[in-house]
């Protein structure tokens, strides 16, 4: 027997009943289930970057189970439920994929022998945020941005690459990402004036944009910026634990080390590392061949 989407709706339903359900789950309200949430969607954004597809499932599970709990607190005020999510979701991706579903409607599909690559993508995208533009306007209380909807409480790594990608799709943007180099070397030398100045506050301003400059790098490179980081923070943790490991082995407690010491080991570890995926792509290479 597989369980099936109602059956999750039914557990929601008894997990929060006054009387049968558990007191954790009772107690809980939209404010509180946030950073779950937010640490759901993380554990299903480090399952796939480690290609952990095992674990997936339970990862997604956890994350629909979310998107279930918010549903049930609609449902409970009486506000929405969870089929009204799906309809919902429905009808936008319905009304914003024209190109593919001209009529608007799970019927009316792309003729037979017109490919996805037959479409242009500059009129798709053009036609996707024209779409998004009137979903925001009809929603707005003042005069409707191109910014809009670009949540508050992501990262301000997401955020702000959100907020380039919008400026960047009506024409504000750099030419190329050598104007955003050029960027990032003005911001750098403005935070070493801000330092030479002595002034903590200036300093922290310009340390932002030169971070906010970084971050519009990465999109100007197609990359990630929340990815980017995470790899390197998983290089660091890899690294550094290397360093403690090299110590402990020498009988040198860490808080006695000097910085040169952990340097030497640091230096070994990215040297080991490199050997490593050296020997990868040598490995790579003779599989194709």
């Amino acid at each position: 027997m597989r369980y099936q989407l109602e059956d999750l709706l039914t557990l929601m339903a008894v997990l929060r009943d006054a009387e049968q359900g558990c007191p954790w789950d009772i107690k809980q309200d939209w404010d509180s289930i946030i950073p779950h949430t937010l640490e759901e969607a993380y554990e299903v954004a480090d399952a796939i970057e480690r290609r952990a597809f095992d674990e997936l499932p339970g990862e997604l599970g956890d994350l629909l189970f979310q998107v279930v709990y918010y549903a049930q607190f609609g449902a409970e005020e009486k506000r929405f439920d969870f089929h009204t999510v799906v309809d919902t979701l429905t009808a936008k991706m319905l009304r914003r994929h024209p190109h593919v579903f001209p009529d608007g409607t799970l019927a009316s599909r792309r003729p037979p022998g017109v490919s996805a690559e037959d479409v242009q993508t500059r009129q798709v995208n053009s036609r996707w945020e024209a779409l998004k533009a009137e979903e925001r306007a009809d929603r707005a209380e003042q005069p409707p941005s191109v910014l809009d909807d670009v949540p508050r409480t992501l990262p301000a790594l997401s955020r702000a690459n959100k907020l380039t990608k919008r400026a960047a799709r009506v024409g504000f943007d750099w030419p190329d990402s050598r104007g955003v180099l050029a960027k990032i070397r003005e911001e750098l030398a403005e935070v070493e004036e801000a330092l030479e100045a002595g002034d903590e506050a200036h300093v922290r301003e310009e340390v932002g944009d030169l971070l906010f400059a970084v971050t519009n790098l990465a999109r100007t490179l197609k990359a990630d910026p929340e990815q980017c980081l995470r790899a390197t923070n998983g290089k660091f943790e890899r690294r550094f634990r290397y360093v403690e490991e090299a110590l402990a082995a020498a009988g040198q407690p860490l808080a006695e080390a000097s910085l040169d010491d952990m340097e030497t080991h640091w230096q070994t570890a990215k040297a080991k590392e490199k050997a490593a995926c050296k020997i990868q792509a040598f490995d790579n290479d003779s599989q194709k061949t």
